[in-house]
């Protein structure tokens, strides 16, 4: 997925622009180390969106809500080619800086495929990971140069994050602000669809939110998470919730951890400390958190702009226009009392009067309406396509 595939393609955006991998001669082992990982995401990426378009079908998307079926079927086929463009292009400059891609990673995806409304759902989730994957790799990265590259990646990613949350009804910028993860943070999402392969990085224990149902402001959250000590007093741990441009999470009692007025998505950890948690990579206490990240989107405030991406096309007339004169032949052959008025072919004039005359005679005042000709009441306008 996204998540971490945003922090590898950083070294790549040299690559892009020449067409050809980028060569060094020494690359930094931790450079190495985020350019694979993030190569492994970037191929799940690839193969679930290859999955969702091979298997769903039109009915499918009309299932999900989705009138115009074109439009959702168009945006991820285009997301599906940026990221098997991504994988590529990470492929080659892996091969370039003297190591190899690994290959070995099997991905399943489950219910996440089981039909569109959830795909639509998971992708949205991969999209926004994929984001805060770059931002968290930001700080990973030594080379400079490949930083500035992954940025050009993340821009595309933020790209793919809107549309997703305009094709599930959300707002489709909700923030000012994006969110940061590390490796580990997004391994606790991403890491139940990966196995057969060490990415040589541990993962966070994933939480898990068991609450039923779509969670609103109010809500009152429930979790399970192996990171979680059985028997643990739970009073002494917090649940945490990050957002954009928060300076540190929202920390809340782990026993009532309610879902504030908040709009768009969150980052929910449970830490064993009550310090909030900063939002930032670099001072982050990450040693207190015991699972997570758990991502949920808090759609409050939705948009239009995702109803109107939902509703089924308009079906749009077809018409043609027709001269004053043409107008008057139609009205002539109507009515035979108006044979004598058959217009001229050299006075367009005359004929507006003549057949202004005959409407009047044959109506009560009501207007009467050509394309091309109108008449109301003694009025005439020839050649105006004033009523369609």
């Amino acid at each position: 997925m996204m998540f971490l595939s945003a922090v590898l393609p950083a070294f790549l955006l040299t690559a892009v622009v020449s067409g050809a991998p980028i060569h060094r001669r020494a690359a930094n082992p931790n450079d190495v180390l985020v350019f694979q990982f993030a190569d492994v995401l970037e191929r799940l990426e690839t193969e679930f969106y290859s999955q969702a378009l091979a298997k769903f079908q039109d009915a499918d998307f009309v299932s999900a809500g989705f009138g115009n079926t074109a439009i959702p079927k168009e945006l991820f086929s285009t997301i599906a080619g940026d990221e098997a463009a991504h994988t590529s292009i990470i492929d080659s400059t892996l091969v370039s800086l003297g190591a190899e891609p690994i290959t070995s990673c099997k991905f399943d995806f489950g219910d996440a495929l089981k039909d569109v409304a959830t795909m639509a759902a998971t992708a949205r989730v991969i999209e926004n990971v994929g984001v805060s994957a770059y931002l968290g790799g930001a700080n990973l990265l030594v080379d400079k140069e490949l930083l500035v590259a992954a940025a050009s990646i993340m821009t595309i990613e933020a790209r793919h994050q809107s549309l997703l949350n305009i094709l599930n009804s959300a707002t489709s910028i909700p923030s000012a602000f994006d969110i940061a993860l590390s490796p580990s943070q997004v391994l606790a999402i991403a890491g139940g669809f990966i196995s057969g392969c060490d990415l040589g990085i541990p993962a966070n224990p994933a939480l898990k939110i068991t609450n039923t149902g779509v969670p609103v402001p109010g809500t009152k959250l429930t979790f399970e998470s192996t990171g979680i000590p059985s028997g643990v007093d739970t009073s002494t741990l917090t649940c945490q919730m990050m957002t954009g441009g928060s300076a540190f999470a929202l920390a809340l009692p782990f026993d009532n951890c309610v879902v504030p007025n908040i709009n768009g998505p969150v980052y929910i950890f449970v830490v064993n400390a009550t310090q909030p948690l900063l939002n930032s990579q670099v001072n982050q206490a990450t040693g207190t958190i015991l699972a997570g990240p758990a991502p949920a989107f808090i759609d409050s405030i939705p948009e239009t702009l995702g109803q109107v991406v939902k509703a089924a096309p308009r079906a749009v007339a077809s018409t043609t226009t027709i001269s004053g004169a043409e107008a008057t032949g139609l009205f002539n052959a109507a009515d035979p009392a108006n044979q004598s008025l058959a217009p001229s072919a050299t006075s367009d004039a005359s004929t507006a009067t003549a057949t202004s005359s005959a409407a009047e005679s044959t109506s009560t005042g009501s207007p009467i309406t050509v394309l091309g000709w109108s008449t109301t009441s003694g009025t005439t306008s020839g050649d105006s396509p004033s009523s369609y």
